[in-house]
C-alpha cells in the first residue's frame, strides 16, 4: 500500500479517510502500519483482556502530539480487514494517556453513504 497516495479525505475534518490497522473486536494485539512501506507489523502483544470496541486506525497525512498520525476508532457493528480504508465522520475525542503522555483517539462513524444508521449522530453522547 502506498500511503502517500491516500488523501486525508474528501472534506476534512468532516469526512476523512481512516486506514484500519485493527478490526473491531480484534484480539489483544497492537498492529502498526509502517508509513514508509505500507506493511502491517505486530507492534506488541497486549497483556490485558481487552478487545477493540471499533475498527482502529489512523488518518493519513496528519500528525498528533505524540508524533504519529491521528488515531481513530471507527464505531461500526462490522469488523473490517486491516489495511482497508473507511471514509469516516468524527463525532468526538477520547482523551487517553500512554507511557509517553497524551494519546487522544478520535471517535468517528462511517459516512452516511457507507452506513446510514449514523446519519443523525452528531456527537458521541448520542450513542
Amino acid at each position: 500500500m502506498n500511503i502517500d497516495a491516500i488523501t486525508v479525505g474528501p472534506n476534512p475534518p468532516w469526512d476523512v479517510n481512516v486506514i484500519i490497522e485493527i478490526p473491531q473486536g480484534g484480539l489483544p494485539v497492537k498492529y502498526e502500519m509502517d508509513k514508509a512501506s505500507g506493511a502491517l507489523f505486530v507492534d506488541r502483544f497486549l497483556h490485558t483482556a481487552m478487545y477493540y470496541p471499533g475498527n482502529y486506525g489512523f488518518i493519513p497525512h496528519t500528525l498528533s502530539d505524540d508524533g504519529d498520525p491521528c488515531d481513530v476508532i471507527v464505531l461500526n457493528p462490522t469488523p473490517v480487514v486491516p489495511g482497508c480504508i473507511i471514509r469516516s465522520r468524527p463525532i468526538g475525542v477520547l482523551k487517553m494517556e500512554d507511557e509517553a503522555g497524551g494519546d487522544e483517539k478520535i471517535l468517528a462513524v462511517p459516512v452516511d453513504k457507507l452506513n446510514p444508521y449514523y446519519t443523525d449522530i452528531a456527537s458521541y453522547r448520542q450513542l
